[in-house]
């Protein structure tokens, strides 16, 4: 179970800490959006499974392949996803505070920002759910622990009971994931 959150967490955060500040900055500049938009696009739109083997070969099989195989099935769709709520900041909440003084790059941090962040954590709230489904893609392939280590296990052996048990852990994990987001939108916005 622990080996599974730990992919799941690890990837999930470095995709975020790149993708708030890099989707904000394409929702706020439309230099960054052209020059990002259609490569991010393209990648987005690749069935990150058939990308397994190349992880494996790249990175080998181990931690670093499972934590890159979430980093890419959430990160994309992530980057567009935040990109989108920047980019619907009210243009004149960001006017206003031109008005006021602030330069462009404060504006992006002081106004579209907070203004952005209740769909900002939806989005990372909706791609959490995606990164607990990208973990079966992770274990199944190239793991020695974790829950999809366990249900490819428990397949060779006829143990469905226990690929059962596999299964609502994950859903379980993500339940409680989709809570502390539920909360931390609450607290924070």
């Amino acid at each position: 179970l622990w080996s599974s959150v730990r992919v799941v967490i690890l990837g999930f955060l470095l995709s975020a800490a790149i993708a708030v500040p890099l989707g904000l900055y394409m929702g706020t500049y439309r230099i960054v959006q052209a020059a990002l938009e259609p490569l991010v696009n393209f990648i987005r739109y690749l069935p990150v499974t058939s990308l397994v083997p190349l992880f494996i070969l790249w990175i080998g099989i181990g931690l670093g392949q499972r934590v890159t195989v979430i980093f890419f099935g959430v990160f994309f769709s992530q980057l567009i996803m935040i990109s989108d709520e920047a980019r619907a900041v009210s243009r004149d909440l960001v006017n206003a505070s031109y008005t006021l003084g602030t330069k462009r790059n404060e504006a992006v941090w002081h106004v579209i920002f907070p203004a952005a962040l209740p769909g900002i954590i939806n989005t990372l709230r909706v791609t959490m759910g995606w990164a607990w489904t990208y973990l079966v893609v992770a274990e199944l392939v190239a793991a020695n622990s974790g829950l999809g280590f366990i249900s490819l296990k428990a397949m060779r052996g006829f143990q469905v009971d226990t690929i059962f048990l596999a299964i609502m852990l994950i859903g379980l994990l993500g339940l409680i994931s989709d809570i502390a987001f539920r909360l931390l939108r609450r607290w924070l916005c």
